[in-house]
């Protein structure tokens, strides 16, 4: 796994924002279309607002996915990660298609739905980050599998997962936090031929110190991206355990 650092989050995603561009460039020019999946968090903002910016991106031809959602918000509430992406990417660049994960009153269901518009065709690139639990998508410790069969699938996330949504300032209490999601599995990300990483922030240091230096387990999820081959960590210094 390939490890950048940066002085500060602006330089981080300026950096991703770069690499990714590039990388979508280079893919349009040899095939009709693109697919990305793109992580919904605050940690992906800088990235994010400095990508749609870059020049050169044909985005009428990229095929956008989401890789979790809560259920049991309500459809218009503004803690579903479908509406931060509608916000940030969806609705703000001219895109083939955008596929929302809509868990509605059959999670079970949609995970079935979105498995198959997934597996339609290839994934090229993934754009993700770790959480403060090492969890990739909603794969937190407790349930995550490095071999899961499912490409889609209900998960109930964990204390340390809850917490930090909470304290990334969605939402007004501990207790208002769902306690369960949809969420991509791990081998379904995996499978994507490209991953960009991007992690910023004092709070992730100890999940990517495991990511990078612990063993690989599911007791730190991320740790499985050591072993993808095409995996860029972005990290600015205070992520970086070695800084």
């Amino acid at each position: 796994m390939k490890v950048l650092t940066f002085a500060d989050r602006a330089g981080m995603g300026a950096a991703a924002a770069s690499d990714i561009a590039h990388a979508l460039r280079e893919r349009l020019a040899r095939q009709e279309g693109v697919r990305v999946i793109f992580a919904s968090a605050p940690s992906q903002t800088s990235m994010i607002e400095q990508l749609r910016a870059m020049p050169g991106i044909d985005w009428s031809r990229v095929t956008a996915f989401h890789m979790d959602e809560f259920i049991g918000l309500a459809p218009d509430a503004p803690q579903r990660f479908g509406h931060w992406l509608d916000l940030h990417i969806f609705n703000a660049l001219p895109l083939a298609a955008a596929h929302r994960i809509d868990p509605g009153a059959d999670p079970e269901a949609e995970a079935r739905r979105y498995a198959a518009l997934l597996n339609e065709a290839p994934i090229d690139f993934v754009c993700l980050g770790i959480g403060v639990n090492g969890h990739i998508a909603f794969n937190d410790p407790p349930i995550a599998d490095f071999e899961d069969a499912l490409d889609v699938k209900l998960v109930e996330l964990d204390a340390v997962c809850r917490q930090q949504q909470y304290d990334d300032g969605g939402f007004d209490s501990l207790e208002a936090v769902p306690r369960t999601a949809l969420s991509l599995t791990i081998p379904r990300l995996l499978r994507a031929d490209r991953l960009f990483c991007i992690v910023p922030g004092a709070h992730k240091r100890d999940a990517v110190h495991g990511a990078l230096h612990g063993p690989l387990s599911t007791a730190c999820p991320a740790s499985i991206l050591r072993g993808h081959g095409n995996c860029t960590l972005y990290l600015d210094k205070e992520a970086d355990p070695d800084a």
